[in-house]
Parts: C-alpha cells; sequence; structure tokens
C-alpha cells in the first residue's frame, strides 16, 4: 500500500499550489489557515518552522517545494508564507 502524502499549507501560497498540482490525488491537502488544530500538527511535523508547504510523505517530512526536483527527492527549496 502507497503511504498517504499530506501537503499542509495555504490556499495563497504559489509553492503549496505548485505542490498541489504536482502529487495530484496522490494527496490530501490541508489548508492550516482554516484549521488551528491542523497548524499545530504541521508544527509537529516541521520541527516548530511555519513555512509552507510541508509535505509528510510516510516517515519523510519535507518542508517547501521545488517543482519536480522535490518529487525526485532532492533537496527542496525553503520559500512560502
Amino acid at each position: 500500500m502507497e503511504n498517504k502524502i499530506i501537503i499542509f499549507g495555504t490556499d495563497t501560497c504559489p509553492f503549496c499550489n505548485q505542490a498541489r498540482a504536482a502529487y495530484g490525488d496522490r494527496a490530501v491537502y490541508i489548508n492550516v489557515d482554516a484549521d488551528p488544530e491542523k497548524l499545530k500538527e504541521m508544527l509537529a511535523y516541521s520541527g516548530g518552522k511555519r513555512q509552507v508547504p510541508v509535505i509528510v510523505e510516510g516517515d519523510k517530512v519535507s518542508v517547501g517545494f521545488a517543482g519536480d526536483i522535490s518529487l525526485r527527492g532532492g533537496v527542496p527549496v525553503f520559500g512560502g508564507t
């Protein structure tokens, strides 16, 4: 079974929108602006970093998104709101 992918982000973040488009239906998107409890969950995953997107794939957590390189396991570029 494939790991569930979670993208924590905000609707106004261009990096979040790029990640959502790239992952498509393989990921669940959570808008942390709309849910304070989900913001707390995101901060737990990110070690307190408030940058978005935070992408959780099983036990791997990435902060930021750099397009195709992020999907191939490269080092993500930090960015977001």
